[in-house]
Formats: C-alpha cells, sequence, structure tokens
C-alpha cells in the first residue's frame, strides 16, 4: 500500500489513464469521488495528502480540515475553486495547468469571433428552416481593417493575436500586469479598458475570474462599446455581468455575443439569451481536444506527484508557499 492517498474530488471524464501512467510509477492508487460541496470533500477526502480537483469547491475550511494536505492539483487554468490564502498559509501548494489549450481555445474565439461577424450560424438555421435569403443577415461587415480589443493578455490572447492578426484584425489590448515589451513583439498596443471599449469593433474577454474581475464588464461597460460590436468569452461567465449583457442585447447596445461560459453553467432555460439569433452559446467546450484534455490530465496528475516526491510543481500557482513548505526545486 503507498504511503499516500491522492483523491480525485470530482470529475467529468470518460478516462483515467494519463493520471494512473503518472502515480503507477509511484505505486499510487488513484480514488475517486463525486464532491459537490465543502461537506462532501472534507468526509470523503479527510486523509487524503493530494486532490485533484475539477469544480468541488476547496475552501478555508476544506483546507483547513484536511491534516494530510499537501498538494491540491487542479484541472485547468483557472484556480478559482481554490482559496489560494489559505492554502498558502496551511503550506499546500497548489498547481494549475497553463498550457494545456492555447491553441484549442484561441482557435475556439477565433470560431466564435468569425461565426458572429459572418453570421454563419443564424444562415445556418434559417436555410434549415426553408429559407434561402443572405438579406437576414445584414448587416455584415468586412472584418479586414477592424479593431479585436483583447481584456487580458495572458498566453491564449497572445495566441489569438497572430491567428486574428492574419484575417487583417488590428490587435490592442488592456492588461495591467503584462509589460509593454511582450506586446510590441506581437505589434499590439495596450490601451485603458475604457479606450479598448472604445476603439474595439470586437472584444474577447480572457480573465481569470476573482474578486477584481467578477462582473467586472457590466452595462457601463457595453454603454461604452460601439453599436457593431460583438463581445466574446472563452475564459469564466462571471466576469461578465449577464443582466447586463442581456440589457446591452436588447437595446441594441452592441451587435451580438458568442459565449463558451456563462454565469450559471448549464444555462437556464428561460435565459433570455436562449432565443436571441445574435447570441452563440457553446457549453464550456472551448478547452477541448483529445490532445488536449490527455494533456491535461497528465499535467495535472504531474502536479501532484511532484509534490508527493519532494518537489515544487512545475506549475506552481502560489509561489508565496515556498517559505511554508520543504519541497526542492527540480
Amino acid at each position: 500500500m503507498s504511503q499516500f492517498k491522492v483523491v480525485v474530488t470530482d470529475y467529468n471524464y470518460d478516462t483515467f489513464e494519463p493520471e494512473k501512467e503518472v502515480f503507477n510509477k509511484m505505486g499510487i492508487e488513484l480514488n475517486f469521488e463525486q464532491c459537490q460541496t465543502e461537506d462532501d470533500v472534507i468526509e470523503k477526502c479527510r486523509d487524503a495528502d493530494a486532490l485533484l480537483n475539477q469544480y468541488a469547491p476547496i475552501s478555508r475550511r476544506v483546507i483547513e480540515n484536511l491534516d494530510n494536505l499537501k498538494v491540491v492539483a487542479r484541472y485547468g487554468i483557472g484556480v478559482n475553486t481554490v482559496d489560494l490564502e489559505a492554502a498558502t498559509e496551511n503550506g499546500v501548494a497548489v498547481g494549475n495547468v497553463t498550457d494545456y489549450c492555447l491553441d484549442e481555445v484561441s482557435d475556439h474565439a477565433m470560431a466564435l469571433l468569425l461565426s458572429s461577424v459572418r453570421k454563419v450560424t443564424q444562415l445556418n438555421n434559417d436555410v434549415k428552416d426553408g429559407n434561402w435569403d443572405f438579406k437576414i443577415a445584414k448587416p455584415v461587415y468586412r472584418l479586414r481593417g477592424r479593431t479585436l480589443g483583447l481584456v487580458g493578455f495572458g498566453n491564449i490572447p497572445q495566441t489569438l493575436t497572430t491567428k486574428a492578426q492574419a484575417f487583417g484584425l488590428n490587435v490592442i489590448a488592456y492588461d495591467p500586469f503584462v509589460p509593454k515589451e511582450v506586446a510590441d513583439e506581437l505589434s499590439v498596443r495596450l490601451v485603458e479598458i475604457d479606450e479598448l471599449y472604445e476603439q474595439s469593433d470586437y472584444v474577447s474577454v480572457h480573465l481569470p475570474l476573482n474578486n477584481k474581475t467578477e462582473k467586472m464588464i457590466n452595462l457601463d461597460a457595453f454603454k461604452k462599446m460601439k453599436k457593431e460590436t460583438f463581445i466574446i468569452n472563452t475564459s469564466r461567465g462571471p466576469v461578465i455581468d449577464e443582466e447586463g449583457l442581456i440589457e446591452a442585447l436588447q437595446t441594441n447596445e452592441i451587435a451580438g455575443a458568442g459565449l463558451d461560459v456563462l454565469e450559471q453553467e448549464p444555462i437556464d432555460a428561460d435565459s433570455p439569451l436562449l432565443k436571441m439569433d445574435q447570441v452563440l452559446i457553446n457549453p464550456h467546450a472551448a478547452f477541448y481536444s483529445v490532445e488536449a484534455e490527455a494533456e491535461l490530465k497528465r499535467k495535472t496528475a504531474q502536479n501532484a506527484a511532484d509534490v508527493l516526491s519532494g518537489y515544487f510543481p512545475d506549475y506552481l500557482v502560489n509561489k508565496d508557499v515556498k517559505e511554508k513548505v520543504n519541497l526542492k526545486e527540480k
């Protein structure tokens, strides 16, 4: 029997072969749970040394009740399910995977943008309803020469930039944490957020979810945008104030939206967004490809395995924990 217990807190995956490949080398057997609440995690993962976490809440209360916990490895880029401050205070390393789906999400954002601007889905649906008339999509404006504004300029929007530029788009970005030199290398101009709203023909959102970004893009923001603006979100649903978005769409403050993420997932069956032809909605699918999922699962498992082996993980989120734990650099 292994000296360590590793628990998958919750999951919607069909296979765990990538994780097993990592942990089998250490003689560790995975344990699987489907936790939804803090109480679930505390009860079912009480003696866990490591958690592989998808959506279950890893709150301060959870962390302080798991005495053996050494590492939380997130399936994904975002870490909004984990109380990072509590993890650091309690000597728990938190890992994510920042680079597993750069092409997938940037491709998906571009696909939503193109489908929105060219009205591809609206035209498809109209033809299937028995109509053959391109004029139902009017107005459609030329893409080349217009401006794409990126809210957030991390790895994914940087990858999106070169794809957008290939279509002749001018790219600007808002991100107070990215050096100007990084933007300059990609021929992107960094601007303040209000300038981005005012100048962009299309806005693509790439923000983490935290206290500062929740509902950051609200009705006031939409009122600063052009009437022809389409907004694309492949990051986290709650960074957009959905009530404000609905009002902006209903009053034609903006032209439309392409949403892979929403405040509530799955979307409420009564949401007005479902009845709007100018809105495209996907079921949080931008991250997915066969290759990306396998990479995510392997790297998530490796984050946990590194800590259990006495090393800092390659993708350490809470770097201040280094002062609290006796781990080595690889």
